[in-house]
């Protein structure tokens, strides 16, 4: 039986030591910078809908995920998380954040 698995997505960086430390082996190749942006908006979406379906004992491990991809977005968009996590406070300051609950129904003109 062949012990084939294709995946044909992104993956961390350690993922090709930890096969190989296995005893499997990991085809890989460094992807161009489009097709990485595009891998990695293809990952957050992959990430987010793992946290949607995670048990409450994994929440902790995909938001990590998710801050990951989030990370190395913001790299690319280059900027730093830092920036981005003060990017975000600047935004809550001005328009609130989420911790409230608050579902907006309708408006009216």
């Amino acid at each position: 039986m062949n012990g084939t698995v294709i995946h044909r997505k992104l993956v961390r960086d350690l993922i090709p030591d930890i096969v190989t430390a296995k005893g499997g082996t990991a085809v890989t190749r460094v992807m161009e910078p489009d097709e990485y942006r595009a891998a990695l908006h293809t990952k957050l979406a992959e990430e987010a809908e793992e946290l949607l379906a995670a048990a409450p004992g994994e929440k902790l491990g995909e938001l990590a995920d998710l801050l990951e991809v989030l990370q190395a977005l913001a790299t690319v968009a280059g900027h730093t998380l830092d920036e981005v996590i003060g990017a975000a406070a600047a935004k809550s300051a001005k328009r609130g954040g989420f911790g409230g609950r608050i579902w907006l129904e309708e408006t009216q003109d």
